[in-house]
């Protein structure tokens, strides 16, 4: 049994009665529904299983560029219609796939009349369709498709916003991330973006010989950062496991088994806060090299950042509000203690414990009275009158012994470690040590953060037992990154908040 579980009352192992409210309701839109059952009264399949598309709409977009060479071009494609406009004989619809939109018109005589009238009185903006005609353009040089047949391919029966004013209330665009998905184009583009940033992830760190690999989400012990857990309980099992909130002690195992160089992109989840920066299931990859310390770290991390910055965006100027940001380097490398002399002009060691404690409670600093030591208020005024004023690149290093409990002490400082973060536009984006290998140390320090727990410290690190056996096989000297996916998003596409670039951002129930 492990230490967590020993200040754990039985009652909490049993699972408590689900009272999960499921109920809710659909929002089907009557009309949709009426010309749903007159295709159907028609003897047609609403929902076929397949249609063969040959081309996408930016393939077809982009023959337009050559139209002398196209005009004519038969081509077969589906997607959704947005924006149907009947003219008697004549009708015209913007059609769009993943890639982009093109106007498609279908002209009764040009395909069957049954067909058009099916058209014309059963299908809908929202409709998804697969179609085939020729490429040409109208009087006005508009690009477009002449159908020549059509089939529908699934019927909407659910509204789409009005057309002229798209979806534009936050909390719904959260909450049906879909529908700001189908009437949105742009935001598309944002999750694009993110998946070609995890992609570059993998292949700058792959390309320098990083193996990727998994590891658990259900923990008997939760670690790797200082948070509170997600809690569940294993009915075969009869204990209580933990969401992880960071992959960190399994990869360094993976480190003592014999892997020198590597990485995990992995789901974490922290019972916090949810604001603009925080959401409670989150991303981010985790990097560890052996033989490495955390000035290798603060250098891959630097290189990596800049060289992807470049390739998604064209530049490595960013805007997020009114920061325009530079991710060029060199970065800026300070340490935390003469951070805090050069942004609020404290000088920490020069002050007694009590009037640093005047100097927080004046700048209304919350938790000041949880600091007990010069360490413990060095992070908290820098958290609380420095971090906000980093918005270039800048990594603050050397950091208190006292809120790193995985982090190798100092070789030259006493009472610090070798640890850095990473803030851009004040936030913190990567955390990086000299890993700690002493086990006797790691256990010291385990035991100090399990007292913190004890007193109601519901952040403190737990007790890994069977990590600290581990180390004691041996690990070798290691450089290890954290780094956060959904903020590096936030940077490199000028989004403020966290919602914007999570697909489906945590949100109270409805």
């Amino acid at each position: 049994m492990t230490m967590e579980m020993h200040n754990t009352d039985l009652s909490e192992q049993v699972p408590p009665h689900d009272n999960t409210d499921l109920s809710g309701s659909v929002a089907f839109d009557d009309s949709k529904l009426a010309k749903l059952n007159g295709i159907k009264n028609q003897g047609l399949n609403p929902y076929p299983y397949k249609f063969d598309k040959n081309v996408d709409i930016c393939e077809i977009l982009e023959k337009f560029e050559d139209f002398e060479k196209n005009e004519g071009l038969t081509v077969r494609t589906a997607g959704r219609l947005y924006n149907i406009r009947r003219l008697g004989k004549m009708i015209f619809a913007d059609l769009g796939d993943q890639g982009g939109r093109i106007q498609v018109t279908l002209r009764k005589g040009s395909l069957p009349d049954e067909d058009f009238e099916t058209f014309k009185t059963l299908v809908d903006s929202g409709d998804i369709i697969g179609i085939q005609g020729t490429l040409f353009r109208t009087k006005r040089g508009e690009n477009s498709i002449s159908v020549s047949e059509f089939s529908l391919l699934s019927k909407s029966i659910c509204a789409l916003p009005e057309k002229f004013h798209g979806l534009k209330d936050i909390e719904i665009r959260y909450r049906k991330r879909y529908l700001d998905l189908i009437v949105n184009a742009d935001k598309r583009e944002i999750f694009i973006m993110r998946s070609k940033l995890t992609s570059e992830i993998r292949h700058y760190l792959t390309e320098r010989e990083f193996l990727e690999f998994e590891t658990p989400i259900l923990q008997n012990v939760y670690g790797g950062a200082n948070a509170r857990p997600f809690k569940t309980f294993h009915n075969c099992l009869g204990q209580n496991l933990f969401l992880r909130i960071a992959p960190e002690l399994y990869l360094k195992r993976l480190v003592v088994g014999g892997y020198e160089k590597v990485f995990e992109i992995a789901k974490n989840f922290r019972n916090e806060d949810i604001d603009t920066t925080h959401n409670p299931e989150f991303t981010m990859i985790e990097v560890y090299e052996a033989y490495r310390d955390y000035n290798d770290m603060m250098d891959l991390t630097e290189g990596m950042i800049s060289e992807i910055a470049l390739k998604l965006t064209g530049s490595y100027k960013v805007k997020i509000g009114e920061n325009t940001i530079n991710l060029r380097s060199p970065w800026k490398r300070i340490s935390m203690e003469d951070a805090l002399k050069e942004y609020a002009g404290i000088d920490v060691f020069s002050h007694s414990l009590e009037e640093l404690k005047q100097i927080a409670i004046e700048n209304r600093i919350d938790n000041y009275e949880k600091a007990k030591s010069y360490g413990e208020f060095l992070a908290l005024l820098f958290e609380g009158l420095v971090e906000d004023k980093l918005i270039n690149p800048t990594f603050i290093y050397d950091f208190p012994v006292e809120n790193s409990p995985l982090a190798k002490n100092h070789r030259e400082k006493e009472g610090f470690v070798e640890r850095f973060e990473l803030f851009i536009n004040g936030w913190e984006l990567a955390n990086g040590y000299s890993e700690l290998n002493d086990p006797l140390e790691q256990e010291k320090r385990f035991k100090e953060q399990d007292k913190k727990r004890i007193l109601g410290d519901l952040e403190a690190h737990a007790i890994d037992y069977d990590f600290v056996n581990a180390l004691g096989y041996g690990m070798p000297p290691t450089g290890g990154m954290g780094l956060g996916i959904d903020r590096l998003t936030m940077i490199l596409s000028g989004f403020e908040s966290i919602k914007e670039v999570i697909l489906f951002p945590q949100m109270k129930r409805e």
